[in-house]
């Protein structure tokens, strides 16, 4: 009787890792306070955080409680249903880029 030899299984292909919600809370916080004009110490100074901590919200370098995510809408003047619709608003926009790249990658690839 012949030997039977598994056919190699194809891996699926790696898939980019989602962004996390603290750098996309912290990208939408760094372009609202630069849209005001603020610097980091202005809008901290207002939320009563240092400004050390505020920049490492801004780069996803934090993960901040909830009352501090609100004290910075707070000094934003955004309300933290704004601020969380944004922030969603904003991953949905990248998932969907991420679709876009991926299926733009599959016809490359089926051609």
């Amino acid at each position: 009787m012949a030997e039977i030899i598994p056919l190699p299984t194809k891996k699926p292909a790696p898939r980019e890792p989602e962004p996390l919600w603290r750098d996309a809370l912290g990208d939408l916080l760094r372009r609202l306070r630069h849209e005001r004009g603020e610097r980091l110490a202005d809008t901290a100074d207002r939320a009563g955080l240092s400004p050390q901590y505020l920049s490492e919200i801004e780069r996803g370098l934090k993960e901040p409680s909830s009352e501090m995510i609100a004290a910075v809408a707070g000094a934003l003047d955004v309300t933290l249903v704004e601020l969380t619709a944004a922030v969603a608003d904003d991953l949905r926009t990248r998932a969907g880029e991420r679709a876009v790249v991926g299926v733009r990658a599959a016809y490359a690839l089926a051609a």
